[in-house]
């Protein structure tokens, strides 16, 4: 049995993630971590989340490092927010406990924090911006028709997320942005345009646009458009319930028990794809 423990495990997400582990024939939920000094602390997870069967007490992450080498799961997996994220991995690390991560908002410093602390204390990690096998599936169509359309395209990227999403644009926009940037010989940090104000001239010829749309409970949606003279071309992932995302995480923690071979891998490795 694959031994998990989730953080976040009384929200939406980690309760999802922790009722499809729970499903599943050869995994089992081992704990559940909550903020610092949360008041569920010692309460027991399957009555917060509706699993009567589940005897897992809540910790609050102040506590992560001693119950990680009392309890010694095989996984953690992290769906918070990316200061958090940094922290726990970190701990993860010097637990050698693995990590599967689908925080989004991670910076480039964030992540090289996270990169060094896996790799110096040789545990394994599947780190994704977006764990939906279908988003990973829609990075590998935007790739291959960017590089097929060239530069004579115009790239604007839109994307749509619930009023209480934190980051922006959505670490999937950012990713999509950096898979067009990559076929098409451009930097991110250079021709990425988030969003457009006043009297801001001509459309640059190289630019790729990336729009964020905050409101109601939309749980993610991505679109890229490929706009050319007399044509345009649009692209376009809808997710209608968080599941697609947990669905990726089972698919990710099967692989880092099976089948991973470096310190840290995505969803590309995950699903055998070659952006």
């Amino acid at each position: 049995m694959i031994k998990v423990a989730v953080t976040g495990c009384a929200g939406n997400m980690g309760s999802m993630i922790i009722r499809t582990v729970t499903a599943q024939d050869n995994m089992e939920v081992v704990m559940g971590i909550e903020m610092p000094n949360t008041p569920l602390e010692g309460k027991n997870l399957g009555s917060q989340i509706g699993l009567d069967d589940l005897d897992v007490s809540i910790i609050g992450s102040q506590k992560l490092e001693e119950e990680l080498l009392r309890v010694k799961p095989d996984v953690l997996v992290d769906f918070t927010i990316a200061k958090a994220a940094v922290e726990t991995v970190k701990t993860c690390a010097k637990c050698g406990v693995n990590v599967v991560v689908g925080t989004t908002g991670l910076s480039d410093e964030q992540l090289d924090v996270m990169h060094k602390a896996i790799k110096d204390n040789n545990i394994k990690a599947v780190i994704s911006p977006n764990m939906a096998t279908g988003v990973n599936v829609f990075f590998e169509i935007v790739g291959q028709v960017a590089q097929i359309l060239g530069n004579e395209y115009d790239v604007e990227i839109i994307e749509a997320h619930h009023h209480n999403k934190q980051d922006a644009p959505s670490g999937t926009a950012k990713r999509t942005a950096e898979i067009v940037a990559d076929k098409l010989d451009l930097s991110y940090n250079e021709n990425a345009c988030c969003g457009r104000e006043g009297m801001v001239g001509k459309r640059p010829k190289d630019e790729i646009g990336i729009h964020a749309v905050r409101g109601g409970d939309i749980v993610g949606d991505h679109t890229v458009m490929f706009a050319g003279d007399g044509e345009r071309i649009e692209i376009t992932h809808r997710a209608s319930t968080r599941q697609a995302f947990v669905n990726g995480v089972i698919r990710a923690i099967n692989y880092q028990a099976t089948s991973q071979d470096k310190p840290v891998a995505d969803m590309f490795d995950v699903l055998g794809l070659d952006i």
